[in-house]
């Protein structure tokens, strides 16, 4: 498998993992051509930044193995960029392999290349495995609790 930049020829096959991914948590998503076309626009205005993992396998079936996306915004505090991760995904039959730590590596570094000094991201207690691979990678972890869910928020200062 090969991590690479997702680009706006790819906006299809982003949106349709994107569409999966939301399916298997039963979220709603927007129509496939409503998001194909906003992911597209997004990377061509380049505040997005997509990494894949596609091979022929996930190609078949029309996904890709895992995907990053971080949305790219201008610091308050400084003359550089800021990231926040929206999405992680890895499918489901891929898990457990390092593949999310690859993506994971590959994306902080690719945001630093692009200039972003500080990345932050939002999960929950429920999806455990996310968690630990945050934590491990060196982003602080803050919590908010609900009434049914704990709330975290990660951020990470990048090189």
């Amino acid at each position: 498998m090969t991590t690479r930049v997702g680009e706006v020829r790819d906006a299809e096959l982003i949106a349709r993992t994107m569409r999966a991914f939301n399916a298997e948590y039963d979220d709603p998503a927007p129509d496939q051509a409503w998001l194909a076309a906003r992911v597209s626009e997004l990377l061509a205005r380049d505040t997005a930044v997509v990494l894949l993992e596609a091979t022929p396998a996930g190609a078949a079936e029309g996904v890709a193995d895992g995907f990053t996306l971080a949305r790219l915004r201008p610091s308050l505090w400084s003359d550089a960029l800021e990231a926040y991760l929206a999405e992680v995904y890895v499918r489901p039959d891929l898990r457990g392999r390092g593949l999310g730590r690859r993506l994971m590596e590959a994306t902080l570094a690719h945001l630093a290349e692009r200039g972003a000094t500080y990345v932050d991201l939002t999960t929950t207690n429920a999806d455990e495995a996310a968690v630990a691979l945050y934590e491990s990678l060196g982003f602080d972890r803050h919590e908010r609790r609900g009434p049914d869910v704990v709330s975290y928020y990660f951020e990470r200062d990048l090189p």
